[in-house]
């Protein structure tokens, strides 16, 4: 088994630096000062084994920390468990936030990383996962190893324990349910992988939180997501209360809330900021997509992310640097469906962002599927691109070049050979993008920013960009802003966050 006792440089922690680039490059040293100063960063990134007590915990676990030589470390919560290691009970190691870096790499671990959160692994098997990435099961189960101490069946089964945990502790629903809702095969084998993982029953899991009161409409789970601190709630909740589709998104009563596409029905989640996490309310038809709702929920929110080492870097420029100061912590607002987002990209070529939600509701109340939702509000699911693709074009209400270039991407879609999804390569994606008539590089970059969630994706000739670069006095032409903002890899994404912020846009500013 590998540890992570090894490795050239990082930065240490509990001296103002950030985490480094990967679990992998943290050596022991570093690994002992993260968890002797309790620092939250860190956590997600490795997990410390205590050899005298056979538990695990995240580096910011609040109890007193174990001597250096008992300490051990692991880069996934699933090499932990494969080791024989216990969950610690006081910080729950397995509810920290993901590694940030399962999205900013771009490699084979990474997109099998995004795939197996997204539940791929429960529902189609190793096989389905490789077949995914093209790779033979043995590459992937090698490499995973390699990295993360734990194969594709171990690190699924590790999510599978913690959406039982979740169900147990939130719900009132039967163990027998929840072990269906979870993805275990049998009553038997949730029982033993929750006594093995948690070193409690099931029963006496529950027992250890306030008894579950009747939820508020049948199928409603309610919990929090983490996060990294800082998180500035402003230009994430604002761009998609201001973008937000009539009938399948809304702002209500300080909640985004909106729809969901799933794999074993549908869903209606409401996300609002709070002081230290996301509160997350989830509306779901088949229990059984709780674990990817979570998931597409995170990335919607970019909750993974590492702030600190972002904002460290983009504060590096003197341009920027005030900018980052004022509201540190900005998000890339996502999305929880890549094809839905890809045709809205289309919808909202050369138009306002008032204009591009008229043509996605249109879109919607004639094409999308509906939905009772018992808060009232939403009324469809997006339509997917295989409905898309059978509409007769001539009923399109809109230009006749947009018309062919939403007809052309949604073929592609629809007959699978375009794929936008955490499989994607994402280089070789943007230029399959750009290789589709009416494409240009400001809507292949915009899909690669906020579909594919490249952290780096630069979409330089933007509206907003470019008036912004105007106002702080950088480059005005696309290659010379191309050019500055080289200093800014690999976190353009989040660059173009802080500009467009320099506007007074309703993207940029918390709903009331």
């Amino acid at each position: 088994m590998r540890t992570v006792t090894s490795g050239t440089t990082g930065a240490g922690a509990g001296t103002g630096a950030t985490p480094a680039a990967s679990a992998a490059h943290l050596d022991r040293e570093h690994c002992v000062h993260a968890v002797q100063s309790k620092d939250a960063r860190f956590d997600g990134w490795f997990f410390t084994a205590v050899l005298t007590t056979g538990i695990y915990c995240r580096p910011s676990c609040p109890v007193v920390p174990p001597k250096p030589r008992n300490m051990t470390f692991y880069p996934s919560a699933a090499a932990c468990q494969r080791a024989g290691f216990r969950a610690c009970k006081r910080c729950r190691p397995d509810a920290s936030p993901g590694s940030p870096e399962w999205n900013q790499r771009a490699d084979l671990v990474a997109r099998a990383m995004r795939l197996i959160a997204d539940g791929v692994v429960d529902r189609e098997g190793v096989p389905g996962l490789a077949s995914r990435l093209g790779y033979s099961a043995r590459q992937i189960e090698r490499q995973l190893l390699a990295e993360l101490g734990a194969g594709p069946l171990a690190l699924a089964r590790a999510q599978r324990a913690q959406t039982a945990r979740l169900l147990i502790e939130t719900t009132a629903l039967p163990m027998a349910e929840i072990a269906f809702a979870a993805g275990f095969a049998s009553l038997r084998t949730f029982n033993d992988t929750v006594r093995e993982v948690y070193a409690l029953t099931p029963t006496e899991l529950r027992a250890r939180v306030p008894a579950a009161g009747p939820a508020a409409t049948p199928g409603t789970i309610a919990l929090r997501l983490p996060y990294r601190a800082p998180l500035e709630p402003g230009n994430l909740f604002g761009h998609l209360a201001a973008t937000a589709v009539p009938g399948v998104e809304e702002w209500r009563d300080g909640a985004y809330r909106r729809t969901l596409s799933l794999p074993y029905g549908h869903g209606i989640v409401a996300l609002s900021p709070a002081a230290g996490h996301i509160a997350c309310r989830l509306t779901l038809s088949d229990p059984r997509d709780l674990t990817v709702a979570i998931s597409r929920c995170r990335a919607l929110l970019d909750l993974d992310a590492d702030p600190a080492a972002v904002d460290e870097r983009l504060r590096a420029d003197p341009s920027l640097a005030p900018l980052v100061d004022r509201a540190p912590g900005r998000r890339v607002p996502r999305t929880v469906d890549e094809a839905e987002f890809a045709v809205r990209a289309v919808l909202g070529q050369q138009v306002s962002t008032a204009a591009a939600r008229t043509h996605a509701g249109r879109l919607v109340t004639a094409h999308g599927k509906p939905l009772d939702d018992p808060e009232g509000g939403l009324t469809h699911l997006f339509p997917s691109p295989e409905a898309l693709a059978a509409v007769d074009p001539e009923t399109l209400a809109m230009p006749r070049t947009r018309r062919t270039t939403l007809t052309t991407l949604v073929r592609h879609l629809a007959d699978g050979t375009l794929r936008l999804g955490a499989e994607s390569d994402r280089a070789e994606t943007r230029a399959r993008l750009l290789d589709l008539p009416g494409f240009g590089p400001w809507t292949a970059d915009v899909i690669a920013m906020r579909a594919l969630g490249d952290p780096d994706a630069f979409p330089v000739t933007d509206l907003g960009v470019r008036k912004a670069a105007e106002r702080l006095g950088l480059p005005a032409t696309p290659a010379a802003l191309t050019g500055r903002a080289e200093a800014w890899r690999p976190w353009r994404a989040y660059a173009v966050q802080y500009l467009w912020a320099t506007d007074s846009h309703p993207i940029n500013v918390l709903p009331d």
